[in-house]
């Protein structure tokens, strides 16, 4: 199939660490509660559920941030758990509450019965992707996504969200074979779901381990990470001649920044925790040379602060990762602007505006500074 001509390449330029005329931003968690327009339209689909299995709406959802604010990305609207939905677990959606499944996986037989969802259980998901890249039109590139196979894991063993992963870390700790087991299917089953979305016309893709920090250190590198590397090795780097960029966000992994610069991906995602300019030292690399994009990492707090407030904080994160790569001959650190984890619900659309604004003239100001000392 064909796609409209990418008329906005910036985040596309960043995740590949060549320079750009400033730094692109992006929303985790953009289309969502926060926004009038996203309420009014989960009401008329009746559920979440509804709405990211249908086509029309998912591609409504996509786009509606892309209307109030110059986002440079725009991301799939779906959910984490529709792997573990489709392998037969039973995801639903309470109004006001986190994800439920109707079964967990906890026993030999549980774990035994687990295998690759047949990928037409998913349709709706790859038909949404299709369809919102037709929508935009070349606006920006479109992001897919899935969970890690460790984040899976926690909500299939929980049952849904958790406060002290209780029964997910005592199966890795009393059966870890057991434990591996599912991480396997999980990496093969988010792989091939991440594979077919990019066939389905993803520009880039992103792998969020939303729990991998609250696993022990030793047991990250065992029980996450080793798996989100089973994931990243089993997708194409390009697809149509297009390179595809991949991301990874680990929640709490700013511990692990060293072990995460060996994955096979482009851009580490960090949360507010962890200071850019060492991240940048440490895993962003040199011009010339090889290295991580970062994306992130305001924390999305900021966002209820006064708009001067906003404002401040967003310049801090760019002071932050510091002055910018100009040089378009060559590759070197880049950032990706996001918050250190998604939106809230409760977010002032105003401060959105502000921070997006920000984001944009400030980082034309470091680039217009950096190229000054340059010819100077």
């Amino acid at each position: 199939m064909s796609f409209a001509p990418l008329q906005n390449d910036t985040f596309l330029r960043a995740c590949l660490r060549q320079a750009t005329d400033y730094t692109p931003v992006w929303l985790m968690r953009q289309a969502g509660r926060y926004l009038p327009e996203y309420r009014a339209t989960r009401a008329q689909a009746g559920s979440f559920m509804g709405l990211a299995t249908n086509v029309d709406y998912a591609t409504e959802v996509t786009l509606q941030p892309l209307e109030r604010y110059a986002l440079d990305a725009a991301i799939l609207f779906s959910d984490i758990l529709t792997v573990p939905d489709a392998m037969g677990l039973g995801l639903s959606f309470a109004l006001g509450e986190g994800p439920k499944f109707e079964r967990t996986v906890r026993t030999e037989a549980d774990v035994a019965a687990l295998a690759v969802p047949d990928m037409d259980k998913l349709r709706y998901v790859f038909d949404a992707v299709t369809s919102i890249r037709k929508a935009l039109n070349g606006r920006v590139p479109l992001i897919g996504f899935s969970g890690s196979p460790w984040t899976l894991a926690c909500y299939m063993v929980e049952g849904g969200g958790s406060s002290d992963y209780r029964q997910v870390k005592t199966l890795m700790y009393q059966r870890p074979d057991l434990m591996h087991r599912v991480l396997e299917v999980n990496a093969d089953a988010v792989a091939l779901y991440l594979r077919t979305q990019i066939e389905a016309g993803a520009q880039a893709v992103m792998v969020f381990d939303s729990w991998g920090g609250v696993l022990a250190d030793g047991n990250f590198q065992q029980f996450s990470l080793a798996y989100t590397q089973r994931v990243l090795s089993q997708l194409p780097r390009e697809h149509n001649g297009q390179v595809i960029p991949r991301i990874v966000f680990t929640k709490g992994g700013g511990l692990w920044l060293d072990d995460m610069a060996r994955l096979d991906c482009h851009v580490l995602g960090l949360d507010w925790t962890v200071n850019l300019a060492k991240a940048r030292a440490q895993v962003g690399g040199n011009v010339g040379g090889t290295g991580k994009a970062l994306q992130g990492n305001l924390d999305p707090n900021v966002l209820f602060a006064q708009p001067e407030q906003v404002a401040a904080e967003a310049r801090r994160v760019l002071d932050s990762f510091g002055a910018p790569h100009t040089d378009r001959s060559t590759t070197g650190p880049t950032h990706i602007f996001n918050l250190g984890h998604g939106i809230n619900q409760h977010t002032p659309l105003d401060s959105v505006q502000v921070l997006v604004d920000t984001v944009h003239s400030h980082s034309r100001q470091l680039r217009q500074a950096a190229s000054a000392s340059i010819a100077a």
